[in-house]
């Protein structure tokens, strides 16, 4: 695997000993959590300012939600900004009457799925939802701007990550569009990364992969890792979910959101909560009853995340616990 460095051009801005030491801080505690495997990762958040991305976020106080920017005139309030940019923590970033509709990812979730995009050198990457654009310029550092495509459906989201991406010295194209149709005027694409959570895969994305590409993305409170192959009836992705749990913002635009989770009364406390049981509940949506899945739980020794998959074939898609083809799978709304 490459290690090749794309550093930001001479815009980006200068040095900032505090935002530096903590941004250090940063990398050493997701590092100490084994996320780094390609070491050009560490690199490339050892040199993102992820401050210069998230101006100000929302913090949940007494009244609501409290925002805490950078340019604050009190110093003890800049701080805290300062500590919760570089905390190891989501960041909500844009809110639409009340309801968030953009954040910032958690950095070691975000590490976490760069490295298992297994990136090389000569790639190129279609990010679905832009966000503040730290992610897309973690991609730039490793990849160049050129090889990099990112797409948000709300405009006032890419105007704003396409400053901060300037402002970082990073040059991606930023592209404002539904991301469920991917961006089919710069594709192929060897990797497509999602941040936003879906309730299946689009079909268009794996239609605008070269073959051998990946895609990983957020479905079902986990996050799915599909290789995809051509075939003479087109392209087929498939792969398993990892360990980790993950949640984002739902996936907005023309594409089905997913449908709210099943009533879990009569199911025994221990379970309803289960974050795991929880996780099969929301990939068999529709497919099976709370009390039908605590039992296929239960039967099969409480699953973790990583023994459940998805395939994308032939304009069907379904998810399947050990086997696509095994007794145990569900059908996902294509769309």
């Amino acid at each position: 695997m490459g290690a090749h460095r794309h550093g930001p051009s001479s815009s980006a801005s200068a040095p900032d000993p505090e935002a530096d030491a903590a941004r250090a801080a940063l990398v050493r505690e997701i590092a100490a959590r084994g996320a780094f495997t390609d070491p050009a990762w560490r690199t490339a958040f050892a040199d993102v300012p992820r401050h210069l991305f998230v101006p100000f976020f929302y913090v949940h106080g007494i009244r609501g939600y409290e925002r805490l920017w950078g340019e604050d005139p009190d110093p003890e309030r800049r701080s805290r900004w300062l500590r919760g940019v570089y905390a190891d923590g989501a960041l909500a970033t844009r809110l639409q009457d009340g309801e968030l509709v953009s954040s910032s990812s958690q950095p070691s979730l975000m590490a976490l799925m760069l490295d298992a995009l297994d990136v090389a050198d000569g790639h190129t990457v279609l990010e679905i939802g832009t966000g503040p654009g730290y992610n897309a310029a973690l991609l730039a550092h490793r990849l160049g701007g050129p090889a990099v495509t990112t797409v948000d459906l709300d405009p006032a989201i890419t105007d704003a990550a396409r400053g901060h991406l300037t402002a970082a010295g990073y040059h991606p194209a930023v592209v404002t569009g539904d991301g469920a149709r991917g961006c089919p005027g710069r594709a192929p694409y060897d990797r497509i990364i999602a941040t936003c959570t879906l309730p299946s895969v689009p079909r268009a994305w794996p239609e605008q992969c070269r073959p051998g590409a990946r895609i990983v993305a957020p479905l079902a409170t986990g996050l799915v890792a599909l290789q995809v192959g051509a075939t003479a009836h087109g392209p087929r992705a498939e792969g398993h979910f990892l360990h980790t749990p993950a949640y984002f913002v739902p996936l907005r635009g023309a594409y089905p959101a997913a449908g709210p989770l099943p009533h879990l009364g009569g199911l025994p406390r221990r379970v309803a909560g289960d974050d795991l049981f929880r996780f099969l509940l929301t990939l068999s949506a529709g497919a099976l009853d709370p009390h039908e899945a605590l039992s296929l739980w239960e039967r099969e020794g409480r699953p973790e995340r990583e023994r459940y998959g998805v395939t994308v074939d032939r304009g069907r898609q379904w998810a399947w616990l050990d086997d696509p083809r095994g007794p145990y799978t569900w059908p996902l709304a294509a769309d």
